[in-house]
């Protein structure tokens, strides 16, 4: 500024050229200057934005003191040391997320009193390892997903209720009962609902369960129980993540849900394929193994698989092609890695773990239960990477995969070793891009239509 003082003070006493070019001068550098001090204060200006997080104000004053209050009641020292440790360990999954792959949805996780989760898993191991662990396995793995969880609810727009029930081990024949499930989770509502104003405000219409059981929320094992006490009235607005699903009406799925993978554990899956890969000899020919009765009629008077295991002991225990047995034997995924085809019947209900294992371990799933309905078709083209027998056709069997194995095994064997396709079954914590935990997120994202917070966007 100092220079253009002293040219303007020079300026007196010039002729007209002088005065001229003192005037170009002048603007020249003038113009530079403006540039200088406009560049000097974009920089600031974006440098201190960086920093300032834009965040939707609330509606009124209440809600202001209603955040303060929820912020400060449910943030513990050890919470916070947990959150630490789970978003370091996320870092890779939010950065890899795809912006508008989930359509900026976000979830809020409600931190129950243990008594509704970790309790359960603290009193048993199996707890977080059976075939229902799902309901295990997508609480840790979304408390990991920093790419979509929110720790501010007034930000969500779903809210997950993590209640575990299917950890009471405490029959006779070591199967869970689910006995407490509706009482479990009908307390746990009533928990978040006298404490949060978000399940009154929509009924629970943008809350999450999981129902990782046999006729999912209907928690019951047998169908004809399960029907008749249907899905708690409670849950019927909300969404349910459920292993459970069929083509064709059924009273248990009569609720917005999404249909998932049951749970096979990711590191069983790893510790078979490095003693045995995949891409090894296979000298099974077709295998089952598992609960097989010859008389399937039991003491409800229900049959069992509805008779299909029977009929596959009866007309194949004594076939050399097939590997038939009816004992448990806890190393059995290492007889699946060594199978062309694996047996998938119905047992009470139609879906079964060996569907995640057989695609997992690369043995081409049998399914034998109809009108199933199979988890994330756009990620796992089952049609490509299984064969569908009907249940009437089970004495078939031996054809329809002699069939197969000259015809067309070679292309269904390349499109199941697709590892995305693997991957989408499978449980990781932290959530890996593909798995079943980003599945879900996919489908829950075609539902945001749900979202109170963004409908009210809308209305204003």
């Amino acid at each position: 500024m100092g220079f253009i003082v002293r040219m303007q003070l020079n300026h007196r006493g010039r002729t007209a050229e002088e005065e001229k070019s003192f005037a170009v001068v002048f603007l020249f550098f003038f113009r530079n200057y403006c540039k200088w001090v406009l560049c000097l204060f974009l920089s600031l200006y974006f440098f201190t934005s960086y920093f300032v997080e834009d965040r939707p104000s609330l509606s009124s004053s209440s809600s202001s003191v209603l955040r303060t209050h929820l912020s400060a009641s449910h943030k513990s020292s050890s919470s916070l040391a947990s959150r630490a440790l789970i978003e370091s360990s996320a870092v890779n999954i939010t950065s890899m997320v795809r912006p508008g792959i989930f359509k900026g949805m976000r979830i809020y996780i409600y931190d129950l009193p243990a008594k509704y989760n970790s309790d359960w898993v603290a009193s048993s191991d199996r707890c977080a390892t059976h075939l229902f662990a799902a309901e295990v396995a997508v609480h840790r793995a979304l408390l990991s997903a920093a790419a979509v969880r929110t720790t501010d609810p007034y930000d969500a727009d779903f809210f997950f209720i993590p209640v575990y029930v299917s950890c009471n081990f405490t029959t006779s024949n070591g199967f869970p009962s689910l006995g407490h499930a509706r009482s479990l989770l009908a307390s746990a509502v009533d928990y978040v609902s006298t404490r949060f104003p978000f399940w009154n405000r929509t009924h629970g219409s943008d809350h999450i369960f999981v129902a990782s059981h046999d006729f999912g929320a209907c928690f019951h094992a047998m169908e004809e129980k399960a029907i008749e006490d249907g899905i708690p009235e409670f849950m019927k607005k909300s969404i349910i993540l459920q292993t459970f699903g069929v083509t064709y009406k059924h009273p248990c799925q009569d609720v917005e849900h999404v249909v998932i993978p049951p749970y096979v554990s990711p590191e069983s899956v790893r510790i078979t394929l490095d003693k045995a890969p995949a891409n090894g000899r296979r000298d099974i020919w077709a295998f089952f193994r598992g609960k097989m009765e010859v008389n399937p009629k039991n003491i409800s008077g229900s049959f069992y698989s509805k008779g299909v295991r029977t009929a596959i002991l009866k007309n194949f225990a004594g076939n050399r092609r097939f590997y038939i047995q009816r004992r448990r034997f806890a190393g059995y995924q290492s007889e699946i890695v060594r199978s062309v085809f694996c047996l998938c019947p119905l047992g009470w209900a139609p879906w079964s773990p060996r569907l995640v294992e057989s695609v997992a371990l690369g043995c081409v799933p049998v399914v034998i239960a109809d009108g199933i309905r199979l988890p994330f078709p756009e990620a796992v083209r089952w049609p490509e990477i299984s064969l569908t027998v009907e249940e009437k056709d089970v004495a078939k069997l031996g054809k329809v995969l002699g069939h197969v194995a000259v015809s067309n095994l070679s292309v269904i064997e390349r499109n199941l070793n697709d590892p995305a396709v693997k991957r989408a079954l499978l449980y990781n914590v932290p959530m890996m891009e593909g798995d079943a935990t980003w599945q879900i997120l996919l489908a829950l994202s075609k539902k945001i239509d749900r979202s109170y917070r963004r409908s009210m966007v809308i209305s204003q």
